[in-house]
């Protein structure tokens, strides 16, 4: 288990325990492989739902724990989840030029192996728009991995100096209640920005702490001193699957 593990996992060959662990004689699973690296769950609604479930409390507690008859035994599980998929079962989603298309019923199907306790601890998730002809061609040069890589360092070392302090706290995901509190002071037009989301979207006491933690991370990727209502607007903006309507 190293510090730039990355786990790429298909559900075709992945059941509870090669993920989280277990068996007879007891064996880390790919979450604890993954650790302090990135899980990659590719085509994620093709899982089993009772796989996906097992990862919750892993999710949350960044540690997964064996029991046994005889003995228990925890393993460390603080991974970076990234999971992709398609929109539908026929991968053309509100395409009427589509090829082939899914009934709602299908979707619902689909879309059912993804629980809502499971994608309240997602910190993001967004739907990709397919990329139109004029983008492919476009000849403009984009920001490059270099640049980007820049900024992402130094959000990172200003999480670092804010939680120097703290043991067991490095970076704004492993904030607890208290500290979000304490850094993620919001004035009267992000209060009612983000109660307004909250309400319209149904989001749960979860997603309201994840919405403020990846605000903090859009503030420091700006180098902001505190979290402005355009931060929330933007960490809103990146929790897609919790929107109504979002099947169409």
């Amino acid at each position: 288990m190293t510090r730039a593990s990355f786990k790429t996992t298909h559900f075709t060959n992945t059941t509870s325990v090669s993920l989280v662990g277990g068996g007879s004689f007891p064996q880390p699973g790919e979450i604890s492989l993954a650790h302090n690296g990135v899980l990659f769950l590719d085509e994620l609604p093709e899982f089993k739902r009772e796989v996906l479930e097992v990862m919750r409390q892993p999710l949350e507690d960044r540690e997964v724990t064996i029991s046994r008859a005889r003995f228990t035994i925890t393993y460390p599980s603080s991974f970076m989840l990234v999971a992709s998929m398609n929109p539908s079962p026929g991968g053309y989603f509100n395409d009427p030029d589509a090829p082939v298309s899914s009934s709602q019923h299908e979707m619902q199907r689909y879309l059912s192996k993804i629980s809502g306790p499971l994608l309240d601890r997602i910190d993001i998730h967004i739907e990709v728009t397919p990329v139109p002809f004029e983008k492919l061609t476009d000849t403009r040069k984009a920001e490059s991995s270099a640049e980007i890589r820049k900024r992402v360092t130094r959000a990172r070392e200003i999480q670092t100096r804010r939680f120097e302090e703290y043991e067991n706290v490095h970076y704004n995901a492993q904030m607890g209640t208290r500290l979000i509190r304490e850094y993620c002071v919001l004035d009267d037009v992000s209060l009612q920005l983000l109660k307004t989301a909250m309400e319209r979207l149904n989001l749960s006491a979860r997603a309201y702490d994840r919405i403020l933690k990846v605000a903090r991370t859009i503030a420091d990727l700006e180098a902001s001193e505190g979290v402005a209502s355009h931060h929330i607007a933007e960490a809103i903006q990146y929790r897609s699957l919790d929107r109504d309507g979002w099947l169409g």
